[in-house]
């Protein structure tokens, strides 16, 4: 549940007119794609670099799989916060850890990809650390939305999916690189 502090009160609840929806949405996509090109750019400049030369996981996807579903993932955190948002639920630690798990995401590929020629395997091991912070912080979202929105709670569920997925990736490149 919210706390009483986070929920709006009946006197502060007012419904977003539909160009304010509309705009909070493209804003809400702004976001998550501004996150996804600073997220990508390590990825891009390292991938035929040390990252084509590493040992992978067996159930390692081709590359193109995971920029789909980046981009599909990205896309549906956004429509949940839009969601949770128009609820103006959107607020305090909900608000907060919206934010870390944006940060957390553009975070992980520096970390992974853009650290690991200057560091080694530490940024490997440094990226799991950064990893399940995502984690953590999307599981708290799925926590925070579904009450607020089902549909926002279900939208994150594919999106903890992933980063599981991920975090057994990056950790079979830590433990073998």
């Amino acid at each position: 549940m919210l706390p009483i502090s986070d929920l709006p009160s009946a006197s502060e609840r007012k419904v977003p007119s539909p160009g304010g929806q509309a705009a909070a949405l493209l804003g809400f996509l702004g976001l998550s794609m501004a996150a996804w090109i600073v997220a990508s750019v390590p990825i891009i400049l390292n991938s035929t670099g040390w990252f084509a030369a590493s040992v992978k996981a067996p159930w390692m996807p081709p590359g193109w799989m995971f920029r789909s579903m980046w981009i599909l993932l990205y896309a549906a955190v956004a429509l949940a916060a839009w969601l949770v948002w128009r609820r103006q639920a959107l607020r305090g630690s909900t608000r907060w850890w919206y934010a870390a798990q944006l940060l957390f995401n553009a975070a992980w590929p520096l970390t992974f990809f853009g650290l690991y020629p200057l560091i080694g395997t530490a940024a490997l091991w440094g990226a799991l650390v950064v990893i399940a912070g995502l984690g953590v912080s999307v599981g708290f979202l799925v926590v925070r939305f579904g009450p607020v929105s089902a549909t926002a709670g279900l939208l994150m569920l594919p999106y903890l999916s992933w980063v599981i997925y991920s975090f057994s990736l990056n950790l079979f490149s830590a433990l073998h690189n």
